[in-house]
């Protein structure tokens, strides 16, 4: 005897003849078109668009005729999948194929001229189609449908009446057509709007679904009555359905608006010719900056520009790492109560991550780090250059991984006395390190945390560099990075007018002390135009050759990943379940097993992998000029940047969680510290309503922002419009899978650290 539940399914298929008639009646009238169409124009009317009709109309056969109509009184999340495919997979895929003009060649011709054509041809026809293909009027129509079916009133007619079912799939499908006309940009209508503007379209309506989905995936109740009351099939409780069908609307929902706003942008860059990035000829001249100066802002800028601004900064927050390590080997060692266990782990790191969006970074400017580092260049003057094998980013690079995993394995969240020690272990370094070596090698080799700030400031919004090339062209001192009297210049050996982006640069502002031209500020500009136009850079040469720091920017990437995902509750049943099957004594082996596998190898073999495919695509799609005989290696050198603003998105949306939730972590400590009444002990932990759509709109801009970087890289090797799509095709699908497993984890339970519960 058979499953019963695949027997039910089976059964299910419901056999429509009016359905089945009115699409196989569009096929014929589509398909008789399109013969004629493509025997004239074959490119116009390609086997893509043909493929893309079929398979829209194949879509909404499978919404309204499949199990997914017959189980979607019964589980919401089915009844999600089916609202999809009505709303953005059927409609789209329909318009792809550019069917107005085919299905009217395939009418009878005495018909079309006689009896369709003067209707056709009627003034007020035009004027009304223009009017409801308006896009205003196209994203109000699709906003409407979706918020007024999905509330619980009018959801339960829907699922109390056949009739009105009908009526609300209809809403659907007809708002979403007129949707994304505008964006398919539907041949024979005109565009109202510029191109471009079909990115904030996209982009808004995401934020409703988004808005939309939120709700469903955190409502501590069951929203709709029907599904609490229905059968439940698979043990699936009603709230954990409810929070996957929220989740199923969330997540491919986002990327389904995502994918065309990355297709309308590339769209409007390949208008132009594509070229590669032309070679530079002046030795370091650069063009005037005509970026916006941070530091003439009349109060910030002042600061920042006070000579003993950073050391006054550096003190406040060396006294607070002495607080730490003195609290962290003194006082109790319950995290919570502990200075150690909540500085650090709840307000650096959310405030750090805050800044590198923001501004650049400034952590780096006050480190509390660089006074023994001082003290160490006088008692112990550097004469050493740091070791040739050493003048990479591999050992920064394994010192992170050996970080990010060390942070887990021995609970450095939960033990203030290891934090304290990491601390005095941080301080120890820097004396000795830069005491002996010149050149600020603590800095720019060793320091994990500068590695963090070094790469993610890559997509901040402000760079040190010059203002005007023609000053630095008439310049014979160059004491921003010489220094003078009394001034030092630059340590990390980053000659300003041939520097490019933040890489390596720690915001000191010696350079622009030291510049007797006020030449050098913290200037605005365009996030990631470093890893855009990837220009040879002083002191650090160009960042698509160095393979040390594109592994460095990988194992951040994957960090924010993995990091992240060991917080959460079915990662951690995992773990445990390894635990208890391998009969290991400690959890020590499943957490290096999950670093290991998740930090080092996973984006290694990923790298590999989708270099490997770049490569073999944008072979076939060409005949291997230029980007096609290009190593693997170079490839991945070339495409790993483009993962970094996805990455910094994931460690933003992280340690914002843990910001937010633990504001008001501070109170037990200061309370036991300092005796104050009124205190509270006892913390709310909850996550704020508005906390999950912010962070999925940061992985929103993160995956669209690696997308375009993507391709501007791919743009750079070659001028070949389907060589270029080869190229970046592997990365692309690489960036929507880490998306699409970001939003999963940040669904999940995760831990309050440093928090008492």
């Amino acid at each position: 005897m058979g499953d019963p539940m695949a027997e039910a399914i089976f059964a299910s298929w419901r056999l429509d003849l009016r359905l089945l008639g009115l699409l196989l009646a569009a096929s014929w009238l589509y398909v008789r078109g399109w013969r004629k169409l493509h025997l004239q124009s074959p490119h116009k009317y390609s086997t893509d668009r043909l493929a893309a009709f079929l398979a829209g109309l194949s879509a909404l056969f499978v919404a309204l005729a499949s199990p997914l109509d017959a189980f979607g009184g019964l589980l919401l999340e089915v009844h999600m999948v089916q609202h999809l495919l009505l709303i953005m997979v059927a409609p789209a895929l329909i318009w792809l194929g550019q069917p107005v003009i085919p299905m009217l060649r395939g009418l009878p011709p005495r018909f079309l001229k006689t009896g369709l054509g003067p209707f056709l041809a009627w003034h007020g026809l035009r004027r009304a189609g223009r009017l409801i293909t308006h896009p205003v009027v196209t994203w109000l129509a699709m906003t409407f449908a979706i918020v007024f079916w999905h509330m619980p009133r009018w959801y339960e007619l829907g699922l109390e009446s056949t009739a009105w079912h009908q009526v609300e799939h209809a809403c659907f499908f007809g708002a979403a057509l007129l949707f994304w006309w505008p964006v398919i940009d539907v041949w024979p209508g005109r565009a109202q709007w510029p191109r471009w503007m079909m990115i904030p379209y996209l982009v808004l309506a995401d934020i409703v679904n988004t808005a939309l989905s939120a709700w469903l995936v955190f409502s501590t109740q069951v929203v709709y009555r029907t599904y609490e009351l229905a059968p439940r099939l698979g043990g699936i409780s009603a709230l954990s359905d409810q929070s996957t069908a929220g989740a199923i609307m969330w997540v491919p929902g986002s990327i389904v608006y995502l994918i065309p706003a990355c297709a309308i942008t590339i769209q409007m860059l390949t208008r132009r010719r594509l070229r590669p990035a032309p070679p530079r000829i002046k030795p370091f001249v650069r063009q005037d900056s005509a970026g916006w100066d941070l530091l003439r802002l009349p109060a910030i800028g002042a600061v920042l520009r006070y000579r003993y601004f950073r050391r006054a900064a550096q003190g406040v927050l060396f006294a607070l790492a002495v607080a730490i390590v003195v609290d962290g080997l003194a006082g109790p060692q319950i995290a919570p109560m502990n200075l150690a266990g909540v500085l650090p782990w709840t307000y650096w790191r959310g405030f750090a991550v805050i800044a590198l969006l923001a501004g650049g970074n400034f952590f780096c400017m006050v480190c509390p780090f660089m006074l023994p580092r001082e003290i160490g260049r006088r008692l112990l003057p550097a004469r050493h250059r740091w070791p040739g094998p050493l003048r990479s980013k591999w050992f920064a690079a394994a010192l992170l991984a050996a970080y990010l995993w060390a942070y887990e394995a021995f609970g450095l969240w939960a033990s203030p006395w290891w934090t304290a020690w990491i601390v005095v272990g941080y301080f120890l370094t820097a004396f000795l390190i830069d005491g002996l070596f010149q050149g600020a090698s603590f800095c720019k080799y060793i320091c994990p945390i500068g590695q963090f700030h070094f790469v993610n400031s890559l997509v901040s919004p402000f760079e040190v560099k010059v203002k005007s090339g023609a000053v630095c062209d008439s310049c014979r001192t160059y004491d921003c990075i010489r220094g003078n009297a009394t001034h030092r210049g630059c340590e990390l050996q980053l000659f300003q007018p041939r520097k490019s982006g933040n890489f390596d640069c720690t915001f000191c502002l010696d350079c622009v002390q030291a510049c007797p031209q006020d030449n050098v500020g913290v200037l605005a500009v365009i996030p990631g135009k470093a890893l855009i136009e990837d220009r040879r850079s002083s002191g650090i040469g160009q960042l698509s050759r160095r393979p040390d720091a594109a592994a460095l920017a990988m194992v951040l990437v994957f960090g924010a990943l993995v990091n992240a995902a060991a917080m959460v509750d079915p990662v951690m049943q995992w773990m445990h379940l390894v635990h208890r099957r391998l009969g290991l004594e400690s959890m020590l082996p499943v957490v290096t097993l999950l670093y290991a596998g998740g930090v080092l190898f996973a984006p290694a073999i990923l790298a590999f992998v989708c270099s490997w495919s770049s490569r073999s695509m944008a072979n076939c799609a060409s005949e291997g000029l230029g980007a096609g005989r290009a190593s693997w290696k170079d490839l991945a050198c070339n495409f790993a940047w483009a993962m970094v603003p996805l990455g910094l998105a994931m460690w933003v949306a992280h340690f914002l969680f843990h910001l937010l939730t633990g504001w008001r972590s501070l109170e037990p400590v200061l309370g036991r510290i300092f005796h104050f009444a009124g205190f509270a002990i006892n913390l709310s932990a909850e996550v704020p309503g508005w906390l999950p759509p912010v962070q999925v709109l940061l992985l929103d801009a993160g995956l669209l922002f690696s997308l375009y970087i993507a391709w501007r890289t791919a743009c750079r090797r070659t001028m070949r419009t389907s060589q270029a799509l080869g190229l970046v095709a592997p990365w692309a699908m690489l960036a929507i899978g880490f998306y699409a497993a970001a939003v999963w984890i940040l669904f999940q339970p995760m831990q309050m650290r440093g928090m008492v519960m």
